[in-house]
Order: structure tokens, then sequence, then C-alpha cells
């Protein structure tokens, strides 16, 4: 399957990317479409023989539990909807907590790194392959980037995926930029990641920008694509020819100029790595880690319900610890995980923002500062909506904001969102005239 040179679509940039020349693919949020219709950029795409890919962010099939039929469901439809050749999701756990640890169900709404061993490693397999059943097109998975590292790892990432592969059958989605972040933060090597993983199940490749503050790498996806990120796609080429390479920005976008000046970068880098007539010599790989007793290679699905306890109980403490305030687990880099923990908190800041443009807006410059003095007390549960309602709902019940007509329309506000209906236009007209006259 070829895909060749593609872009992310994002409704903010949508008419950029359909004037951009040379797109032959795009790569959509799953979670951002609708399981019944597109918006009209994405149909107009597709008729012009754009494929279309849905990238998925929630499952959290690295996580304890077994995958959401719901979840999966939705990106079964979406991908019936797009006609994709594939669908993509991640190597990470989104979420923790729940019956597994008798303790409430905490979301990340981040991207977590699934620790690298052997007992992970069987719970990922089995997420994986309970995904393959329910999805009507092949799935690839893509590595992360991490600022934290779990003690006592028995795998490297190659290794780990390489093993991933091997049980399941999974394409590779290899994100270069992710690699250079882990080199950064982690110290690892991408190029003996690239030796030890498989390339010829790797389905396509993402680019992508960030930024390094105080020795650690910020895979923000606002950023220009940095030489070094450039050099590892390099890497990669004189090792494979990719079926597909994507070039990923999620906020702070450019001028189409700028982004098509990225894509151009990136087709040199592809175009220098034809040249060379043989891939280098790979660097020595370290010895295979052999699995303890009991565990390793398995054949088919395995009742992996003890090893998922141990699994969650792990996340869970981590998970509390970024985003409830309870102690450092043993064994992790306590700064790394501060670092994360204000990460973590400054992107749900952001993404409510976006999601509920309207708060930022009632609550002006106060909005960053009170929404993050509430998520350092309130951990996310139930995703960005309703943490932007439990927010606003907070404030209220506090008394604010101090502003009688900013409190007023953020009562408005929450009324509607949290009724099981929107209110009739009658409704939102007479809100409307009694706040001008109020402010007369």
């Amino acid at each position: 399957m070829k895909l060749g040179i593609g872009i992310g679509w994002r409704p903010e940039i949508a008419d950029a990317v359909e004037a951009l020349p040379g797109i032959d693919w795009v790569e959509a949020v799953a979670e951002n479409l609708c399981d019944d219709h597109l918006p009209a950029s994405l149909t107009r795409l597709r008729e012009r023989g754009v494929t279309v890919v849905p990238h998925g962010v929630s499952l959290g099939l690295g996580g304890a539990d077994r995958p959401d039929p719901g979840r999966l469901a939705g990106l079964a439809a979406r991908a019936a909807l797009l006609g994709t050749p594939l669908v993509t999701e991640h190597i990470a756990f989104v979420r923790a907590g729940g019956p597994r640890t008798a303790s409430p169900v905490l979301e990340a709404g981040h991207l977590l790194p699934v620790p690298r061993t052997w007992a992970a490693l069987d719970v990922l397999c089995e997420n994986v392959r309970i995904a393959q059943d329910s999805l009507p097109v092949p799935l690839a998975l893509e590595n992360i980037a991490a600022l934290i590292s779990w003690p006592d790892e028995e795998l490297t990432e190659g290794q780990f995926l390489a093993e991933l592969v091997e049980r399941t059958g999974v394409r590779l989605l290899i994100d270069v930029a992710n690699l250079h972040t882990n080199h950064v933060n982690r110290g690892e090597d991408p190029a003996r990641a690239l030796d030890e993983l498989p390339v010829e199940a790797i389905a396509y490749v993402h680019v992508a920008g960030g930024v390094e503050k105080d020795g650690v790498w910020h895979d923000t996806h606002a950023h220009p694509v940095t030489e070094p990120v450039l050099a590892v796609l390099a890497e990669l080429r004189s090792r494979v020819s990719p079926p597909g390479v994507l070039l990923e920005r999620d906020d702070d976008f450019p001028p189409a100029a700028e982004l098509a000046g990225e894509l151009d970068a990136i087709r040199a880098t592809l175009d220098a790595g034809r040249g060379s007539a043989t891939r280098p010599a790979p660097r020595e790989a370290p010895p295979r880690t052999e699995p303890p007793e009991g565990t390793g290679r398995t054949e088919g699905p395995v009742d992996t319900d003890a090893v998922r306890d141990r699994v969650a109980m792990a996340q869970t403490s981590l998970l509390s610890a970024l985003v409830a305030g309870t102690p450092v687990p043993e064994g992790f880099d306590h700064r790394r995980l501060g670092i994360q923990s204000r990460a973590l908190a400054a992107k749900r800041a952001d993404v409510v923002a976006k999601v509920a443009p309207e708060l930022p807006e009632i609550l002006g410059q106060a909005y960053r500062g009170a929404f993050l003095a509430y998520a350092k007390a309130r951990p996310m549960s139930a995703g960005y909506r309703r943490d932007a309602l439990d927010f606003a709902e907070q404030l209220l019940v506090a008394g604010r904001p101090e502003d009688s007509a900013a409190r007023r329309r953020l009562t408005h506000w929450w009324q509607d969102r949290a009724a099981p209906r929107p209110p009739r236009r009658t409704t939102r007209l007479a809100r409307a005239a009694r706040s001008v006259l109020a402010g007369r």
C-alpha cells in the first residue's frame, strides 16, 4: 500500500491543506470526526481521490483494561465512512483506575508511556488482538514521545516494537520526531531503535516539530520541524523506503507557504536517501533480554487478568501522582514527573479553551490561572467537555467570577450545556436582550 506524502488535516488549516500541491493523503484525528458524516473539506478531498486515514488518540491500548467496545465501534464506523485502507492508534495508556484498583477512573488527557516489560507487553498484545478483530481494516500503532521513563524496564523500544509485531502482526506508524524526543529526554539512540525494529512492518511515518527547554524536548506539534528530526528521517530512509510520510501540525498554524516549505524539506530528505546504494551497517544490537519464568512469547490470547491487575496498580499510581498530587511511585525521577504534571495541566487548560472557547472569553485573563488552580485539585475523569462543565460549575459554586455580568453569562453557558437538550432560540434571544438591558 503506497500512500505518498501527506499532511495532518485539521479544521483550522482545512483550506490550506486543500490548496497545497503534491498532497497524496491526509490524516484526521478520529475523535474529531462524526460517525455518520464528514466535514465538507474532507468530502472534497476524497472526491479528488485523496486518501483519508483516521488517527485515534483515546483507545488506550497500552492500558490495563481491555479496549472499550464503544470506542472500537466508533473507530470502525469512521473507517467505514472514510473508505480508508487502515486506521492508526498509539502504544500508550490514557486512563487508569476503576474496578481493578477500587479507585476512581483518572483521565490523563495525554498519551503516556507503557512500561517496556514482558507483563505490559502481554497486556498490550491481547488488547491489540481485540482491536484488530473489531476493525474492518488493518491497524497500525505509533511509538509515542515521553518525558518520563519507567524504572526496571526489560526491553528497549526497538525490542518492544519487534515483539509486538511478531506476536500480533500489527503494522507500525513510526514517528521520527518521537524517536528524537526520546533521544533527548531518555538518552535513547534513534539509530539503535531503527536497527532493532522490523522496518518492513512500517505502514507510514510521522514528522513533527517541537522545542527544547531546559534540557527537555517538548513534542509540541506547534513548532517547525528541526534538522535533528529530519536526520532521524534520513536514518530511517537509509533502511527502508516508507510507504507514506506525513507532516503533523496541531497548533500555532503557520501560513500555507511555511507548511509547503516543510513538506519540501521532507521530500528532499527522502530523495537524498534514494541515492544510498546500500543500507549502512547496523549498530551492534544488545543481546536479547529473556523473559522471566512463566512469561514471554505466547500463541493466541491468554488469560492476562492477574497481569492486568499488576499493570493497573502501577499505571494508576503513576497517573495519580501526575494529576492528583499523590506521592511519586518508587523509582521515578521526581523532577521529570513534575515537568510532566505541569505539562498535563497546561494541556488541559489549552484543550478546554478550544472545546469551550466561551470560557476564556467570559473570564478573560483570569481564565488560565483559575483553570490551573481547578486542575490541581480536580483530576479529569470523563474527557475535556465534561471537564469544561465541571470547571464552570466549581467557579459558580464559589460565587465567581466576581463581575456579576460575567457570572450571569457563565451561569447561562453552564445551564445550556448541562441541560439534557439545548435551549430554544427564543430562550437564547430573551437572555441576550436581558443582558443588553442589564448592561445599560
